[in-house]
């Protein structure tokens, strides 16, 4: 079982940045990463994911060119860079797992009922 532990959310205004990080309980070299995120009353949405073997990334459309995922050279702590930030970003933001794989390193999956293990989930609040 691995424990996953977000942190750097906030409160911050239009334009500004944060990073999230999400520490691991174990290395999780061979397991595909992903960010989600949450409003009231909406389902939990797909942000960003890194493949297991770090070649494949994917965005959502509405945080292209404005979020970076990435994990730590010790595969232990996975972040969310995220810069130009807007009010419809405002959110609680999930960091989770899924794997392990070996072999290939294929594109990770968006679904979210695809991944294992979950954060507790950290608050980001984007003031206009």
């Amino acid at each position: 079982h691995v424990q996953l532990v977000e942190s750097g959310g906030g409160l911050v205004q239009a334009g500004d940045s944060l990073r999230l990080s999400c520490a691991a309980s174990t290395p999780i070299g061979h397991y595909n990463m992903g960010w989600f995120r949450q409003t009231p009353g909406k389902e939990r949405d797909f942000v960003a994911a890194l493949s297991w073997g770090g070649t494949q990334t994917d965005y959502a459309d509405s945080v292209k060119g404005r979020f970076t995922i990435s994990v730590d050279s010790a595969k232990i702590t996975m972040y969310l860079q995220m810069n130009s930030l807007k009010p419809e970003d405002t959110a609680v933001y999930y960091c989770a797992i899924e794997g392990p794989y070996s072999g290939g390193d294929y594109p990770p999956h968006r679904n979210p009922y695809e991944y294992d293990y979950w954060g507790q989930g950290t608050q980001v609040t984007v003031s206009s």
